[in-house]
C-alpha cells in the first residue's frame, strides 16, 4: 500500500520540496513541531536509541515510558505507532541500509499489535537539514520510498525533515531538532535532549563505528536491553585519530562537520579508545551471548546476571 497523507495516497515525488508544496499542512506541522521547547528526558524512564538502532514497546511496559534518540545531523528519526495497541518503535537511521531497515521497523510494531484490530499505523519523521552534500535529502526520499513499498497502510503525520528542520547560523546550515522522544503511553512525539545515553554507550558506539547493521536493542516482553553479540577485528591503526586536531576528526569522521554537536569529537575519541582497549569483541560476549540490562530499583539500567 502507498504511504497515506490525510487518507490520500502519496504520489511519487522527486524532492522533499515537492512533498511540502503538495502538502502544505506538513510544513505547518513541522514548524509547530520544531518550535516546541526541548524536553530533558529523565533517565529513569528513558530507553535511549543510538545510531543504527531501534527499539519497540507498548504502554504495558513498566520499565520504559519514553523512547528517545539524539545527536542526529543528517540522520533521521523514524517513529511508527499503532493507535489501537499503542505499540511504538523509534529508529535512528543513517542511510546505511534503508530499504532493509524500514521493514524491520514495521514488523516491530505490527508484531506487538496482533491483539488489536482497530487503529492505524502512524508515522512521524524528523531529522536532517540542508547539508551541502544533500545527504539528508537523499535519506529523506529513501525513507519515504521505502515506506511506500510496505504492504500496510501507513499514515504520515509528522514530517520535520531536511529543509523543514534547517536553520542558518553564522552562514552555516544546521538542524533545528537534534533529538526526539516519544511518550510510550500517549504517543506524543517531541524534541528532546539527553544527558544519559546508556546502557553500554561505548560498546554500542563501537558496534556502529565498526560497521554494525541496524539492531533491535530491546525485548519489551522482559524489559531487557540487549546488546550484541557483535564482532570486529583488531585495528590498531585507528589510534592515529587520537592524536589529530579536532577539525581533522570532524572533517573525516562526520557527514556534516559544521553542524555536529559540541561533544562529537570527544565521543569519537572515547569510541576509538574503547576499541583500542577491546581489540577483539569476544571477551565482551562470553559464550557468544548478548549483554543484557534491566531497570534497577534505583531506576538506572544495570547488567543482568
Amino acid at each position: 500500500m502507498p504511504l497515506l497523507i490525510q487518507n490520500r495516497a502519496l504520489d511519487r515525488i522527486t524532492s522533499t520540496g515537492e512533498l511540502f508544496d503538495r502538502h502544505p499542512h506538513l510544513k505547518e506541522n513541522a514548524r509547530t513541531f520544531r518550535s516546541q521547547p526541548l524536553v530533558d528526558v529523565d533517565p529513569k524512564c528513558l530507553l535511549y536509541v543510538q545510531q543504527r538502532e531501534f527499539a519497540a514497546t507498548t504502554p504495558a511496559d513498566k520499565s520504559v515510558s519514553v523512547i528517545g534518540s539524539g545527536d542526529a545531523t543528517t540522520c533521521h528519526f523514524v517513529v511508527l505507532r499503532h493507535t489501537g495497541s499503542g505499540a511504538v518503535c523509534l529508529a535512528h537511521c543513517d542511510g546505511s541500509c534503508t530499504w532493509s531497515e524500514i521493514p524491520l521497523i514495521v514488523k516491530a510494531v505490527t508484531s506487538l499489535s496482533n491483539v488489536s484490530k482497530e487503529g492505524r499505523l502512524e508515522l512521524h519523521l524528523a531529522g536532517g537539514f540542508n547539508d551541502e552534500s544533500k545527504t539528508s535529502h537523499k535519506l529523506s526520499l529513501n525513507i519515504l520510498a521505502a515506506f511506500q513499498k510496505q504492504k500496510e497502510e501507513i499514515h504520515l503525520e509528522t514530517c520535520c525533515i531536511t529543509e523543514m528542520n534547517d536553520i542558518v547560523v553564522d552562514g552555516n546550515h544546521s538542524p533545528v531538532v537534534y533529538g526526539i522522544g516519544v511518550n510510550v503511553n500517549t504517543g506524543d512525539v517531541f524534541p528532546s535532549s539527553f544527558t544519559h545515553k546508556g546502557p553500554a554507550e561505548e560498546l554500542r558506539s563501537a558496534r556502529t563505528f565498526t560497521g554494525g547493521q541496524m539492531a533491535d536493542i530491546y525485548d519489551s516482553s522482559r524489559g531487557l536491553v540487549k546488546i550484541g553479540p557483535c564482532s570486529w577485528s583488531p585495528n590498531l591503526d585507528i589510534g592515529f585519530w587520537l592524536s589529530q586536531e579536532d577539525d581533522t576528526i570532524l572533517k573525516y569522521l562526520s557527514t556534516s562537520p559544521l553542524a555536529e554537536p559540541p561533544h562529537f569529537v570527544q565521543h569519537m575519541k572515547t569510541t576509538i579508545q574503547f576499541l583500542l582497549e577491546h581489540p577483539s569483541s569476544d571477551s565482551l560476549f562470553p559464550g557468544g551471548q548478548p549483554q543484557l540490562y534491566h531497570r534497577s530499583e534505583r531506576g538506572d539500567w544495570e547488567r543482568a546476571a
